[in-house]
């Protein structure tokens, strides 16, 4: 098999859209499963909306779900430059160069005469898309005013049909008479999307363009240049697009849909990419995949050729599930930026956050939710009120003070002794646990869900935990002295 090269070229003009990410994963997948290479490639000939700040933002959502390049912005290679600002001169000279082969051609037609020409089309009645036919194509003479602008346009062939075998689609055929001649380069020397496109790809030694099926439209004008060229065409893979749950086009209105809209969601860059593979792959019944497994079973015959539908809920499960695959001591180091946005200042050793990851762990869905669960294990309490008024209350404020009595004696501190000797003290008083578990969870915690009770005290220790008890008795003897 000849070597592997694949290409990922966003246009930076906002955020990294999740449907571009999966774009990107599939070719680096079929990169990394044949040990080829992955280009990231800027597209930025939309002057008008590509911007530096986007840029940066593609670069940083790669880096962040580890998608590396191998060529490309930062890493360089042998085939650059990488953003289509800086080839212009490449694509000046195979401009010429097909004007040459006579497979191109300068086009002086004005906008007003296009225009003209397009409202005479649409006076006709045909429901025939409109084709400009350039009074250029076969004119030899330049117009007498050597400075009027003008277009590279591709003298298509009107007759046949050019075909390709997609490796998602199937075999796909077009009619050549349905296509126009299409602008190669604009008159400032930038190039269109089909010849940028292919003009790179040539010269980058792409053998696989995965891209949206949106796209399919380009792919007839695409090969007709690399034949003009002479040129070898790579394969293509065109995927169907990600939807929103409704069947519309995902946008905003329906979930997140920048990448890193995620990322300070507390989402893991492997459940990202496991989502995203699965959103239009599958491999049997498996739902969760590590990094290496996605490596090692993608294929291109596993794409479905139908649309997948964005789903927030299977999503969140499938990142509960590599939150749960962690180390602790993994989550723990994660957790702590989260933790910094919180203003705690804690470092991923902290033997208090450490000890607290195995219990909050198994309830979390995502990092965000494992920092609030730990979140009072390193801040003053302030009880939630609906839990202060229901279980702080003066009937309750005796069995603190001799649940703080209690656990102020039990040594060593541990949940299997505490869990012993309070269960016996509740035994020996004729109490009933729930009586004293819910306010005593609420004046360690502030809040009704948390850990288990004797998990909350190991993690607190004794001191805090003796601490909270005795002030929340405090709060349930003298609740007119709370906050309303």
């Amino acid at each position: 098999m000849p070597e592997v090269r694949v290409r990922f070229a966003p246009s930076p003009t906002g955020y990294l859209h999740i449907g571009g990410v999966r774009t990107a994963l599939y070719s680096w997948l079929w990169a990394r499963q044949h040990e080829g290479t992955f280009i990231l490639r800027i597209e930025d000939t939309d002057r008008e909306r590509s911007t530096a700040e986007s840029i940066q933002i593609v670069l940083e959502s790669m880096r962040w779900l580890g998608l590396d390049w191998d060529e490309g912005p930062e890493v360089g290679g042998d085939h650059g430059p990488y953003v289509q600002s800086e080839r212009l001169d490449i694509y000046a000279a195979y401009a010429e160069k097909l004007i040459q082969l006579g497979h191109a051609y300068r086009c002086y037609a004005t906008k007003e005469e296009i225009a003209e020409a397009r409202e005479a089309h649409q006076r006709t009645g045909t429901k025939e898309g409109f084709r400009f036919q350039s009074p250029w194509r076969d004119r030899t003479e330049p117009p007498a005013d050597a400075a009027t602008p003008y277009v590279i346009r591709f003298r298509a062939p009107q007759e046949g049909t050019t075909s390709w075998n997609d490796e998602v689609k199937g075999r796909i055929d077009i009619l050549n008479s349905t296509l126009q001649d299409f602008i190669l380069l604009r008159p400032d020397g930038m190039p269109l999307y089909n010849f940028g496109c292919v003009i790179d790809d040539l010269t980058m030694q792409v053998t696989l363009v995965a891209r949206g099926d949106d796209h399919m439209i380009n792919t007839a004008p695409q090969i007709l240049l690399y034949r003009a060229l002479d040129a070898p065409v790579p394969t293509f893979a065109h995927m169907p697009m990600v939807l929103a749950p409704n069947g519309e086009k995902l946008s905003k209105r329906h979930a997140a849909v920048g990448v890193l809209e995620y990322r300070d969601m507390g989402y893991l860059p492997d459940a990202v990419l496991n989502y995203l593979a699965r959103l239009g792959w599958s491999h049997g019944d498996q739902e969760i995949f590590t990094r290496q497994e996605l490596i090692e079973k993608f294929s291109w015959d596993r794409v479905g050729s139908t649309a997948g539908r964005y789903d927030a809920k299977k999503f969140l499960h499938v990142q509960a599930e590599h939150l749960r695959m962690l180390s602790d001591a993994d989550v723990a180091g994660r957790t702590v930026p989260f933790l910094a946005k919180r203003g705690i200042d804690v470092r991923a050793e902290d033997p208090v956050l450490l000890k607290a990851i195995p219990y909050v762990k198994p309830r979390a869905a995502t990092l965000v939710d494992v920092a609030e669960a730990v979140d009072y294990f390193f801040r003053d309490v302030e009880p939630e009120e609906k839990a202060r008024r229901k279980f702080l209350v003066p009937g309750n404020a005796d069995n603190l003070v001799r649940l703080a009595d209690l656990i102020e004696k039990i040594e060593p501190f541990d949940k299997k002794l505490l869990e012993e000797r309070v269960k016996s003290w509740l035994e020996d008083n004729d109490l009933a646990m729930k009586s004293v578990a819910q306010p005593a969870r609420v004046a360690m915690t502030g809040r009704t869900q948390s850990p288990g009770l004797f998990e909350v005290m190991e993690v607190l220790g004794k001191e805090k935990t003796v601490q909270r008890l005795r002030a929340g008795a405090r709060l349930a003897a003298y609740p007119e002295q709370t906050t309303a």
